[in-house]
Order: structure tokens, then C-alpha cells, then sequence
């Protein structure tokens, strides 16, 4: 880091909160979002488990690796992972 750097620069990201400095909105927001993506995991790993390998497009294990990325791995899969009966 540059020895001159403002302490403004060596803060953390504004985005970035502990959370016990969240208002009851922002603690809200994190539960229902983190529901939602839970929710997802489950659904796409349950559907997983029961769906034969040709029923799904390509290899099973890279989906089940692709749902632990937030939103977009579940959602991909429930997309365009499986192959419509």
C-alpha cells in the first residue's frame, strides 16, 4: 500500500457492515435474501438428487458446484440445466 494513502483510502468499503451496525431494514433485507438463496440451493439440490443424468445437460457434479454460486448458479440451472420432459 502507498506509504501516502489517506486514512479515507485505508477504510473499508462503504458497502461493508458489521452486523450490528445494520438498521432493522438492512437486517430485513440479509434474512429474506439469504432465505431466498437457501431456498434456491435446496430446490436445485433436491432436483438434482432425483433427476437421472440424461435428464440434465452436462454433468450433474458441476451443477451441484454451480448452485453455491449466489443467485445466478441456482437460477442458470432451473434455466437451462434441465431438459424439459
Amino acid at each position: 500500500m502507498d506509504r501516502d494513502a489517506t486514512n479515507e483510502e485505508m477504510e473499508p468499503m462503504a458497502g461493508k457492515k458489521k452486523w450490528s451496525e445494520l438498521n432493522r431494514r438492512g437486517k430485513w433485507r440479509v434474512l429474506v435474501l439469504g432465505t431466498a438463496q437457501l431456498a434456491l440451493q435446496f430446490v436445485v439440490l433436491k432436483d438434482l438428487s432425483e433427476r437421472h443424468e440424461s435428464e440434465v445437460r452436462g454433468p450433474k457434479s458441476a451443477w451441484v458446484a454451480g448452485s453455491f454460486v449466489n443467485f445466478i448458479g441456482p437460477l442458470a440451472y432451473l434455466v437451462a440445466g434441465r431438459v424439459k420432459k
